[in-house]
Formats: C-alpha cells, structure tokens, sequence
C-alpha cells in the first residue's frame, strides 16, 4: 500500500509538473511577436558567432596540416644563411660524414591564373612521420619517383588542378594543406629549375653518434628550430582575434534582444506565477520548469542559428581565404567543413548567453513572496536607484578603461579596453537620454509639447536594451570605418612613397641578372637593388636588405624618427635602420646598438621607417655591407628608376633584347593595384560583419516598438480621447523613435571615435606592431547617421502603421478595463 502511494504520488508530481509546463508554454501562444523576437535574436546572435567561430577553426586547421607537412611543427632544419638554395653536393657531402638530413625542394609554381607550392622530397631519407599517410598506400614507389612522376594534394587542390599540364598525375591526400602539391625532389627540381640545388634540410631527430663537424662541412647553413620558418597561427592571430571581436560584440547586440524579450515576459506572467504558488506549486519547481523551459526554446534557436552561422561562413570564408593568402602567404580551405568543436562551442555559447540573459528575472521570481500583486508594466518604470547603480556600474566601468589605457599593454588589455568603453557607454545611455529629455521637456511650452517630451522620457526605459544595441553597433561601425579610413588614406601615402621607381624587375638566374644590369646601366637612370638575406636581429626573425646610396631613398623612403645624419651613416656602412614593427618588439629608439646575426658586431640604428602591411622585422644596411658579409645573396630584384614616359619603351626592349617573360617586369601601378586590393579584401569581411551587426540593432528596435505597441494603450486612450486623432498618434510614434535613434547616434559618435583611437594606437600597435595616424572623416559619420534613421524609421513604421488603422473599440476599452 505504501509503495502503491508513493507511485500515485509521483506520478501526481510528474502530472503536476507537466500542466504547470504547459501553463507556461501557453504564453508564448498567446504572444507570437514575442516569441518571434526572443527566437530570432538567439538565433541570429547565435549565428553571428558561430560563423565566425567556424570561420577560425577551419583557418586554423588549416594552418595545423601546413604546420605538420613534412614535420614542420616538430623538425628543426638546416637553412642557406643566404637566404639562398644549397647546392646539392652540400647535402651528399653531409650524408656521407654521418649526417641524417633529408633534402626538400620548395617553390612556387605558375600555372596561368594560378599558383600552387610545389614541395619536393626524398621518401628514402625522409624522418618517420613525416611523409602524408597517403603516400604509404599500397603503389610502387617507382610510381613516385619516375617520370612524370606523382603529386600528393589536399582533395580540393586535386579537384582544382588536375590534369593541368605542367603538374604530374595527383592523387588526393587529406592531411595536405590547400595549395600544396607534394611530388618527388628530381620532378620538383625539373619543373621549378632548380637542378642540383635543395631548399632545405630537414634533420632526423635521430642522429649518428659520430659525425663530422658541421662548422667544417657546411660553416653557410644556419639551423633553424620548428615552426621559426613560418608560424603562420602566431602570425594571423590578430587577425581572428579581431573576427572573434566583432562575432562577440554581434552575440552581444543579439542578446539585448534575448534579455528584453525574457524580462517583458516574466514581468507578463507575475499573475501567472502568482496564482501557480497560491495553488501549492513550490517555487523551487516553478523555477525549475522555468529554466526547463527556456533551455528548450535555446535548444531549437540555436540550432536554427547554428546553420545560419554555417551559411554565413561558408559565404564569408572564400573573403577570409583570400585574405589570408594575400596578407599572410596563409594558404586557407576555401569550403567549409563541420566541425564538432565549434558546433558545440556555439550552443554552449548560446545557453551561456541566454543563462547571463534570464538570471536576474530568475532571481527576481526567487524573491517573489507568494501572494505579491502583479504589475504588467514593472518592467517600464526604471527606478531611481535601479538607474544610480546603473550609472555607477558605467562609471566605473569608464574609469576601468582609462587605468588600461594608460598602463595596460599587449592584445588581451586592448580588448578589455575596448569592453570597457563600450559596456561603460551602453550603460550610460539611458541616464543621458533621460537627462536630455528632461531638460527638453522642462524647456517646451504647451501641453501637447510637454506630453510628447514626458511620454518619450517614459518610453526609454523600455527601449533601453534596444537602444543599447543601437549603439554598440553604431559605436562599432564609427570605430572601425574611421579606422579603416585611416589605415587607407596612410597606407595610400605610404605606397607612394615606397614604390618609387617606375619598374621592378626580377631575373630568372644571376647569369641573366648580371647581363640585365649591364644592359640596363646605359639606358636607365639608376638601377636599385632589392636584395634580401634572411637572418635574425634582437632575438628575432628579420630580413636584411641592401640599399645604394641614391636620391631615391633621401628624398622618399618614410622615416618615422631618424637622426640627422642617417643616410650618410648608413651609406657609408657605419649605422642601419629598422622597420617599426622591430623597433617596437625589441624596444630600439634611434642611437641603439643592435646585434644582427651575420652581419658581425653592434651597428647603431640611425633611423625607424614605417612598413605598414608587414607582420615581419626588417634590417636595410648599406648595399656594400650587405655584400660584404654575405657574398652568396641572390642578386634577382631590382628596381628601376627612369622618365614615366620612357617606361613603357624601356619595359618592350627588356622584353624583346634581353628575352625576358613579361610577367618578370612589373611596373609601379600595377604594384600599387595589388597590394591596394589586398588591402580592401583584409577589411571585406569586417565590412560584412558590421553591416549585420547595424541590422540585428535594426531589429532589436522593430522587437521593441512592436512588443511596447499593445503595452501603450493606457498611456494612448487618454490622448486619443482628448481629440487627437490616430494619425497624429502614430506620426508622433514615428517622431518619437527618430528622435531617439539620432540621439543615440549622436552619441554613439563620440564612443566609436575612442572605440577608433584604441583600435589604432593600443589594438593595431599590440597585434601588427606599427601605429597609424588617426584621421576623421564627418561624411562616412553622415552616412552612418542616414543609415541609423533609416533604420529607425523603418521599425517603428509597422508599429506607427498598425496604431493608425486601430479600432476605435480597442482605445475605448482602456477606459473601462481595471487599471
């Protein structure tokens, strides 16, 4: 009997817990705009941030199979100090004195409108480990190494270009990167030119324990550990964790519409929960079932706002590919794969969101004493200490930003500054909008002024989350187009000054870049050489390059500090300059001594120069120092200096006396073009994000327009019943929302122009290693602001809409309901 009771009083609990459930489903059918809203801003916050989360794990995957082709993260390798190839007889002569290293060819391949990188190998020699799996599968190796040969790719590579002539027959191998083609050394060597010469070493961890010595077999090659060639993750981390920001700041926007949605309904349901707890319902069940309810509405928004962040990565990815091939060299996965690491990372993330969003109407159901009245529109009366915590909490805030600014340095303290401001201004808003109505409102005349100011000033409570989001995406926009602005008006100016010389030629050997010069001596006015070793200064990566001493750098070259004599020192080889990106890394100010690897003992640093576009250190030395310290340096660049209008007739003779392709002859605006779109295709998807970002903002005020629409019928029935007509109601509901998106924009403009000035003088300086000029720019604000009333205009024209065409019956029957 017992056992028979406690089952009956389990199953009563369970049928208790199931009608209660329903209970509160049921007002999400009685509010389907509600419903609406919360589902569509979770899953289009939800969406904004997977997207980009998809967007970093595929690059990074991307970037972990280059890292391990051919064991670059684990083996170190022997490099030419040069920056040259090694001679094939310098590898036979290592093997022979007991030296386990495995040769590998490297280079980039023309095929027409595309490129691919070519690497070369020795499966003999080659570490265990090392080689793609699917170079172990069951064919003879003849099939390999013989003519033509066969090319291990990625799968998309192998769709791409196979069957292009000039390529041997490929064969897909998924651990590959994008880009790569993975044939034999002898077939690489023929088809880059490089007959017995390697580009690298790779060095068998397990080695002989008699050797010879490596100072007197080869006192030329450099050792280099894993991932010092190339660490391409380390290098475009900025460049994620700037996509990660702006994916976070879209979550953020996305849940202002999520937390006002929950709020305006738990304030709703206060007759609901109390009558449920007067009924027996134990609060610690209604609580229960509350969040039992809200994770199943997460669950399906999120899911929905997972495959919308998919489609959005999958149509920004081909961007960001290009982006990081043209800034990085970073050979990304144009398609997008599933990956359970951020699908589950984006619906944690979601019920992360939605948690933060729901936990103070949680505990405000808590505290509610059992039989307390209900009060609908709590939720619109802000208090006057609710609204002092609030300003102190954005003060606060504030002064937590500016201690950063001024003593915190590197990526992470950027960010939090960035947090800071903006989370300071979103708070603050409604206070300063309160505070501007009121004063206008005690500045107007008439009555109908003065109920227009008075009912605005009431309205900003409840559409203080919307504008909140207005905001931070106004303030997001201003910051990053200045930003932007900036960058390309300097960078513009740079170029200019960096690519002076009206031609740049490379040669295809020294043979014919010894005749190109001869020829070039009597018919240029002055041929320049761009030439580059590779080494290490301060500790760091660095190219070292060779400058004559001509005009052309005095009179252009774009110093940022320098002291009075840099170029005569440098010419005469008794001083060097640095780019800023160094400069910054390893703390050098002008008159420093600085150790660079090859190039003997201490040189001062006469000058720093701007090198924007650049993640890597440079060294520019006297030409005859360069020479003199590394003989071997490949002597294929040049720059040509010659009248603008002799410059096409001198580029058709270098092609037609001295046989050379067209495509080794590069004049100045072609140059520019390049790395002008590079430019514009870095900034394309930022461009993207923050256009929807503006549009969730855009949606968060047409939510809360509609949501505040029925709610306002008291406030609208007297007006209404004084004489004045609907139309003119829902005119000034039109007014009333412009009105407060240009005062939000008004005041976004200040905060995007801080959010711009830490982008460029902490972000920029912490990730790149340069600082940029900081420029204003009135006509994109105006711009923005058109968009931003645009916006606001069309939210609040349904609810305007459906205001004017309201029944009569509708505003008579606020005068006999209760309140």
């Amino acid at each position: 009997a017992a056992g028979t009771a406690a089952a009956s009083a389990r199953r009563g609990r369970g049928l208790m817990r199931w009608t209660v459930l329903r209970a509160l489903l049921s007002h999400w059918r009685r509010h389907k705009l509600q419903a609406l809203s919360l589902f569509l801003g979770l899953a289009i916050a939800t969406a904004l941030w997977s997207g980009v989360q998809a967007i970093n794990a595929e690059a990074r995957a991307s970037y972990d199979r280059a890292a391990r082709v051919l064991g670059q993260n684990r083996l170190a390798r022997f490099e030419n100090s040069t920056g040259g190839p090694i001679a094939q007889d310098l590898y036979v002569a290592l093997r022979r004195a007991g030296w386990r290293v495995s040769p590998v060819v490297a280079g980039r391949l023309n095929l027409g409108d595309a490129d691919i990188r070519l690497l070369g190998i020795d499966p003999a020699t080659l570490p265990v480990g090392s080689a793609p799996a699917a170079l172990g599968d069951d064919l003879p190796i003849t099939r390999f190494i013989a003519p033509p040969g066969l090319g291990y790719a990625a799968p998309e590579t192998v769709r791409r270009f196979a069957g292009v002539p000039g390529l041997p027959p490929l064969r897909a191998a998924p651990d590959l990167a994008p880009g790569v083609v993975l044939v034999d050394i002898g077939i690489a060597q023929d088809l880059l030119g490089m007959a017995g010469q390697v580009s690298h070493l790779l060095i068998d961890p397990e080695q002989p324990l008699v050797q010879g010595a490596l100072g007197d077999l080869a006192p030329g090659l450099l050792r280099r550990a894993p991932g010092q060639s190339g660490d391409l993750a380390r290098l475009t981390d900025s460049f994620h964790l700037n996509l990660t920001a702006f994916g976070f700041l879209s979550f953020a926007v996305g849940l202002f519409i999520v937390h006002g949605a929950i709020g305006l309904a738990f304030e709703q349901r206060r007759p609901l929960f109390r009558t449920l707890r007067a009924l027996g319902v134990p609060l610690r069940v209604l609580v229960v079932l509350l969040i039992a309810e809200i994770a199943l509405l997460t669950l399906a928004a999120a899911g929905v706002g997972m495959a919308l962040g998919y489609l959005i990565a999958a149509w920004l990815l081909p961007g960001v590919a290009a982006t990081l091939s043209g800034l990085y060299g970073a050979q990304v996965s144009g398609t997008l794969g599933l990956r359970p690491g951020w699908w589950l990372a984006g619906i944690g993330m979601a019920y992360a969101g939605v948690a933060a969003a729901s936990a103070q109407s949680l505990w405000r159901l808590a505290r509610l004493p059992v039989l307390a009245p209900a009060q609908p529109r709590a939720w619109l009366r802000a208090t006057a200490r609710a609204n002092r915590h609030q300003a102190l909490l954005a003060g606060a805030l504030a002064l937590a930003g500016a201690l950063l600014a001024l003593f915190a340095d590197g990526l992470t303290a950027g960010f939090a500054l960035l947090g800071a401001l903006l989370l300071s201004a979103a708070l603050a808003l409604p206070a300063l909008l309160s505070g501007v109505l009121a004063l206008a409102e005690r500045r107007s005349r008439g009555a109908m002024a003065q109920w227009f100011w008075a009912d605005t000033r009431q309205q900003v409570p409840g559409l203080s989350l919307a504008l909140m989001a207005l905001l931070l995406a106004l303030a997001a926009n201003v910051g990053v187009t200045t930003m932007v602005s900036s960058f390309r008006q300097t960078f513009t100016g740079w170029l200019d000054q960096r690519l002076a010389s009206e031609l740049y030629v490379t040669a295809a050997d020294e043979a014919e870049a010894a005749r190109l010069r001869a020829w070039l001596a009597p018919r240029a006015d002055a041929v320049l050489p761009i030439w580059e070793v590779p080494s290490r200064a301060a500790g760091q990566p660095a190219a070292i390059y060779g400058v004559v001493d001509h005009a052309t750098y005095r009179d252009h070259w774009p110093l940022l500090r320098a002291q009075p004599d840099v170029w005569d020192r440098l010419a005469a080889g008794q001083a060097l300059l640095v780019n800023e990106q160094l400069a910054r890394r390893a703390g050098l100010r002008p008159g420093d001594a600085l150790i660079v690897e090859g190039l003997g003992g201490p040189l001062p640093v006469a000058g720093i120069y701007s090198d924007y576009g650049n993640p890597q250190g440079q060294v520019i030395v006297s030409n005859g120092l360069l020479l003199a310290r590394f003989p071997d340096v490949p002597k294929l660049r040049h720059g040509i200096r010659i009248a603008p209008e002799r410059a096409a007739a001198l580029r058709r003779a270098m092609v037609d006396d001295l046989g050379l392709d067209p495509d080794q002859i590069t004049d100045q605006a072609a140059i520019k073009a390049f790395s002008l779109g590079v430019f514009e295709q870095t900034f394309a998807v930022t461009a993207a994000l923050g256009v929807l970002t503006l549009g969730v903002a855009g949606f968060a005020i047409l939510t809360a327009l509609l949501t505040l629409a029925g709610m306002r019928l008291p406030q609208l029935a007297p007006v209404w019943g004084i004489g004045v007509t609907r139309r003119c109601l829902a005119w000034l509901e039109l007014v009333r929302a412009l009105l407060l998106t240009a005062l939000t924009t008004l005041l976004a403009l200040p905060v995007g122009l801080m959010l711009a000035w830490v982008l460029l003088k902490i972000v920029n300086v912490a990730a790149f290693g340069w600082e940029l000029p900081m420029g204003l720019y009135p006509g994109e604000w105006l711009l923005l602001a058109v968009v931003a009333l645009l916006a606001g205009a069309a939210a609040a024209a349904w609810p305007a809409w459906r205001l004017a065409r309201l029944q009569p019956a509708r505003l008579l029957g606020v005068f006999a309901h209760e309140r």
